[in-house]
């Protein structure tokens, strides 16, 4: 098994950041959407969030474009498209279900060649899942580089009209017109944008400084969990997930039925408790103690879990210091798959890093509640 190094990070985000005060002139309102609203924004803590939109709601990216121009960040007179060998692309929020979200950004790679392609579906840890597969291509020595990504753009699914039918249905029936909080909430907590990463089986020599990848490890709860976040389906009394398919388009419409929700009490209860859980387990089967760490990277939705995550790690024995948490949520917004790769290359690229200094990388997903972590050495 070779060694495998991150020698290279970019990002990309759309348009200019959209502050708190004018959100909603990008996505709209709808009834009840400003105190709810007021209520996340006090507890989330962004300030600067990105859309790839324009305030009269026109798009201005796909999701294949977002990836691809974060991509394209990596390349250099060093290291051009033709170089690469392996594209591993992970984003919950594809442009299309089929083909797949890899397809689609190799498609805009003008100048690639006949290159093997992945795409990892799922939600925050799907960016994690695209870069393992990068990193086990080149360790098993399949590969010698790979570009992994991870992206969102989520924007257009926030719009205030793609919930115009399941209002109008409700005074119809004369209910209050108002979204329930599940899926109002997350209008106010999600945002746009790509981050990529370049790996080999070298470090380049010509960098003050390398990331060797030292192991990935996940673990899913799914198997006593219910699930939490989904899109395109409905979830019923009894916490069963109903698929869109079973579904009639005139419902898809009623319900909207593709919005993304979110099961707020189950979030509440279990994600910190079961990330606790897994990195405890994680660092004792990879043999490595938390006081090692030098910098922190965890994806966190909101800072209102950033105290409830480092509380409950050293109750449960995972001791991390404050002062080794690195996050830059408060400026780029969550985004989902993305997040991982922004504070990472905000890290790699904008502070002063020293060889022999270790990364934690660490990426919760409510989904189903599914963690996924790294280790990296600077070197």
């Amino acid at each position: 098994m070779g060694n495998v190094y991150i020698t290279k990070a970019a990002k990309f985000l759309p348009n200019d950041p959209v502050d708190s005060d004018t959100m909603g002139d990008f996505i709209g309102f709808v009834n009840g959407s400003e105190r709810v609203k007021r209520i996340v924004l006090r507890n989330n803590g962004i300030e600067t969030r990105y859309y790839a939109l324009d305030k009269e709601g026109n798009i201005t990216h796909s999701n294949a474009e977002l990836t691809y121009k974060a991509v394209d960040g990596l390349l250099d007179e060093g290291f051009k498209i033709e170089d690469i060998e392996l594209l591993s692309v992970g984003t919950s929020s594809p442009d299309q279900l089929l083909p797949s979200h890899a397809a689609m950004v190799h498609g805009q790679m003008k100048g690639s060649q006949h290159i093997e392609i992945n795409s990892s579906a799922g939600i925050c840890t799907s960016g994690m899942n695209a870069l393992k597969y990068a990193y086990m291509s080149i360790c098993s020595g399949m590969k010698k580089n790979a570009v992994a990504a991870g992206s969102e753009r989520i924007s257009p699914w926030m719009l205030q009209d793609k919930f115009s039918y399941e209002l109008d249905t409700a005074r119809n029936l004369e209910e209050t017109p108002v979204l329930a909080f599940e899926k109002e909430f997350l209008r106010w907590m999600l945002s746009d944008g790509a981050g990529a990463f370049l790996l080999q089986d070298q470090p380049n020599s010509k960098n003050e400084i390398n990331l060797r990848i030292e192991w990935m490890d996940a673990m899913s709860f799914a198997s006593e969990l219910e699930t939490c976040m989904y899109a395109g389906a409905e979830k019923n009394q009894a916490g069963e997930v109903i698929s869109w398919t079973n579904y009639s388009s005139k419902e898809w419409a009623e319900k909207s039925m593709f919005s993304i929700k979110q099961d707020i009490k189950l979030l509440d209860e279990n994600i910190i408790a079961k990330g606790v859980e897994s990195l405890r387990e994680v660092l004792k089967r990879n043999n490595f103690k938390a006081e090692k760490v030098d910098y922190f990277l965890p994806h966190i939705s909101s800072f209102f879990f950033k105290d409830k995550l480092m509380e409950g790690l050293r109750e449960g024995g995972v001791n991390i210091a404050d002062d080794k948490l690195f996050i830059n949520l408060d400026k780029v917004g969550n985004v989902g798959a993305g997040s991982i790769y922004l504070m990472l290359e905000d890290l790699f690229n904008n502070h002063k890093l020293k060889p022999g200094e270790t990364i934690l990388l660490s990426v919760p997903e409510s989904g189903r509640f599914n963690y996924a972590y790294a280790l990296l050495t600077v070197v």
